[in-house]
């Protein structure tokens, strides 16, 4: 039998979301394929701030990031390709057929890019490549897609390019059943303009049916799809899905009322991943899923979020902070509110040295700076639509539209009611290879993943990721 992985990469969704999940369905296929899994509650090895950005190469690279120093997107990984390469580079380099979906910090492409049997860079490439070409269409318009919706949903449908998506269907995998739900998503949206946040989830739901296409048509030994639009639903509504965890609610009995289900609901479109997933296992002998989580989040606050800061003119605010022009930067690609962007090498320095002088409600802005110029700004700042002397330069009060800076009304009125930790989730689903009946889920860090992949698959780990110790029965 031949040796094949499929990771399902679940992010930032904690053991308790799950066990809701399964105790509200009992008889549903997720409930089957956890309870014959081998499962355990995995523990991010980060050092700095919790981050997907961070956590999920950690994983990947089986070096946490002390070592890889990947923060944000955008930034020159050169270095860190180079030392610690993802899991996906060392497989296809020992010439294992691997297929990749989604998954964070997949682009730039590799330069092999055509000895992949399938690969969809995350949605935060900054052009649509893909391989087979016959997906460059579908990237097109889940990179639009993207961009147009932030912290709020925006409506719009880039329409050019979902013609283009719907043309090609059948080719892409594209069922007929999700272009149903997506209809029946769009009347709901008329009687509950409130449930549009569901249209994150659908993007996932889309890019898992081509995903699904692709995995049968070359039925790789190593594959992964990435998905966010649970850990999107957990921040938002936490606080409506499990309000007992909060010791004060400031939210209105109306928010918990309305966005009480989205959790599971969103849980639940990812439990039907998963169960097809366990059927394409089962289907081939040989096979596992990995069901996996970089690491978790918990509730925080459950305060009420009318606005929130963000940098909507870029020029205006980099002008200010003294970069004259186009060719002094260049914008990278980040998830709302930050904002990234490299710097031409002879204004580095002032521009840190400005950078440093900004206060935003009395608060120095948060920033990070790594090689080559790389900047990430931390906007986001909640509830300054009333301060109009919120933002400061050395001092001096600067309006805040003057800056290129908006305050932005929040449409569900949430904050982030949970955030991250690190205990996380894997589970692993092996028919071959039953779990011990004892329920237990054991630590593991995240640090033993990649290695324990690799060596089932037949490939040694480098010398610098850890020895399997926990994962280690699952070598046998």
């Amino acid at each position: 039998m031949r040796r094949s992985i499929v990771v399902f990469e679940l992010n930032e969704v904690p053991w308790e979301i799950l066990d809701d999940y399964v105790a509200a369905r009992p008889t549903s296929a997720l409930a089957r394929v956890l309870a014959r899994s081998h499962c355990y509650m995995s523990m991010a090895a980060d050092l700095g701030h919790l981050s997907p950005w961070t956590t999920w190469p950690t994983l990947h690279r089986g070096v946490n990031d002390e070592q890889h120093m990947i923060a944000s997107f955008g930034e020159d990984r050169r270095r860190a390709d180079q030392q610690f390469p993802p899991i996906w580079t060392l497989l296809r380099a020992a010439g294992a057929s691997v297929g990749v979906c989604g998954t964070l910090h997949s682009y730039p492409a590799p330069e092999d890019l055509g000895h992949y049997t399938f690969y969809l860079p995350d949605a935060f490439a900054s052009e649509p490549v893909a391989h087979p070409p016959e997906l460059v269409d579908f990237q097109r318009f889940n990179l639009a897609m993207s961009r147009e919706s932030g912290r709020n949903v925006d409506t719009h449908i880039a329409k050019k390019d979902a013609l283009r998506v719907v043309r090609h269907s059948r080719r892409l995998g594209i069922r007929p059943t999700t272009y149903v739900a997506l209809g029946k998503q769009l009347l709901a949206e008329r009687r509950r303009p409130a449930m549009s946040n569901r249209r994150r989830t659908y993007q996932s739901v889309l890019l898992f049916d081509i995903f699904a296409r692709q995995l049968q048509r070359s039925r790789p030994q190593f594959s992964m799809f990435f998905t966010n639009h649970v850990a999107s639903a957990m921040h938002r509504y936490w606080a409506a899905h499990r309000p007992e965890d909060f010791e004060r609610l400031g939210l209105s009995q109306d928010w918990l009322e309305t966005f009480r289900d989205e959790v599971m609901w969103a849980t639940g479109q990812a439990a039907d991943m998963i169960e097809r997933l366990a059927d394409y296992v089962d289907a081939n002998p040989g096979s596992q899923l990995w069901i996996a989580s970089s690491m978790g989040q918990r509730a925080t606050m459950a305060e009420s979020l009318e606005t929130q800061l963000y940098l909507t003119h870029p020029a205006r605010f980099l002008d200010a902070m003294g970069l004259p022009g186009d060719d002094a930067w260049e914008q990278r690609p980040a998830m709302l509110p930050q904002f990234n962007l490299v710097v031409a090498a002879e204004y580095v320095e002032s521009f840190f040295d400005t950078l440093r002088t900004v206060q935003v409600g009395g608060e120095p802005l948060h920033f990070k700076r790594s090689d080559n110029g790389f900047f990430s700004l931390d906007f986001g700042q909640a509830n300054l639509h009333d301060r109009p002397d919120a933002v400061t330069i050395a001092g001096e009060a600067r309006p805040i539209a003057s800056l290129g800076l908006e305050t932005v009304e929040i449409e569900d009125r949430s904050d982030t009611t949970a955030y991250h930790v690190p205990e996380g989730i894997l589970a692993v689903y092996d028919p071959a290879s039953p779990p011990p009946d004892n329920g237990s889920r054991p630590e593991v860090s995240v640090l033993e993943v990649a290695p324990t992949l690799l060596k089932i698959l037949g490939v040694e780990p480098p010398a610098y990721m850890a020895r399997p110790k926990t994962l280690a029965e699952l070598l046998v």
